[in-house]
Order: C-alpha cells, then structure tokens, then sequence
C-alpha cells in the first residue's frame, strides 16, 4: 500500500539523510506544500487539533472504527463553528491561491 506524506517545505525534510530513508521505501512518497501557501497552516492547524484533541484519546480497532470516529469529530466541531476572519485583500487571497495551484501542478 502506498503512503502519501504531505510535508511543509522545510529544509530538514529535504537532506541526504532523508532522501536516502525514502530511497529505501520506494511505498513513500513525499508531497511539498508550496511556500507561499500560508493558507495552509489553517488545514495544518485543523489536523493537529484532530490527531491531539481526538484521534490519541481513543483506541481505534479498525479504519472502520478511525473513520468513525473522525466522522464524530466532525459532526461535534460543526456544531459550534467559528468562522475565520480573513486579514487579506480577496484579490492577496485569490493570487495566493492560484501561486499554490501552479506549485501543486493542478
């Protein structure tokens, strides 16, 4: 089975030490967010609280069970949703957008 991993765009992720650890794991494939992507940071932000608030609390016998779960996390966090208040110009935000798409080669 394939693992996909979604990584920031650190130089540490990119050494020989870690080309060589994924060399070896031709089922590894590692996937950059693009730089000037800081939109990012609210996904990132979003999977943290899941995995720390939710996910490592309970234990999950099966997939079946972990999506489950995150499905009930889910209907829990919308109930009480707190919208987020954009600091940028539409016209920043929409140039930001399209940069990230280029980089993501979409």
């Amino acid at each position: 089975m394939p693992i996909h991993l979604i990584m920031d765009n650190y130089a540490t992720h990119k050494t020989d030490k870690v080309r060589a650890w994924l060399a070896a794991r031709p089922r590894y494939s590692i996937h950059f967010t693009p730089t000037s992507a800081s939109w990012l940071n609210l996904v990132e932000r979003f999977f943290s609280t899941l995995s720390e608030e939710w996910i490592k609390r309970q234990a999950h016998v099966s997939v079946k069970d972990l999506e489950a779960s995150i499905e009930r996390y889910l209907e829990t966090y919308n109930r009480n949703p707190k919208p987020f208040r954009w600091h940028k110009k539409a016209e920043d935000i929409l140039a930001s957008v399209t940069r990230a798409v280029r980089a993501l080669g979409r």
